[in-house]
């Protein structure tokens, strides 16, 4: 094999392993929901907005060797006047997978006890599990 080889294969394995370790949040809306949700990623001060509509999902993904400072929040709200806001701490080589009711709270039937330990509600939210 040649080094030219031997680089590129070094560098796809170096790649998928980055990838494939990078810890995950995923969102999921209810298909049976009936509004847009408008949302924001909020990584570290990475910032990213968008909407999903009923059956879709967003994710966004936090950092490899994140330090005592990192933080991971994930805000949504419908025209409705739903407003929530959780703290996220996502695993390390894993995807956390939270699951939005139809009326877009967190579904605590769908969504492990496991992730559903592991978020907070941001400072002076509501409670994203209660009406």
């Amino acid at each position: 094999m040649s080094k030219g080889k031997v680089i590129t294969l070094f560098l796809l394995a170096t790649f998928l392993f980055w990838y494939l370790t990078l810890p995950r949040v995923v969102v999921n809306y209810s298909k049976h929901g009936a509004d847009e949700l408008r949302y924001i990623w909020n990584t570290q001060h990475r910032i990213d907005k968008g909407g999903i509509l009923p059956g879709e999902g967003t994710a966004d993904i936090g950092h490899v060797f994140p330090d005592k400072n990192f933080f991971m929040m994930f805000d949504w709200w419908s025209k409705k006047g739903l407003r929530r806001c959780i703290a996220i701490t996502p695993k390390w080589g894993t995807t956390t997978e939270i699951n939005l009711d139809e009326t877009g709270r967190i579904d605590t039937n769908t969504t492990s006890s496991d992730v559903i330990a592991r978020l907070q509600n941001c400072k002076g939210e509501l409670d994203p599990f209660r009406p």
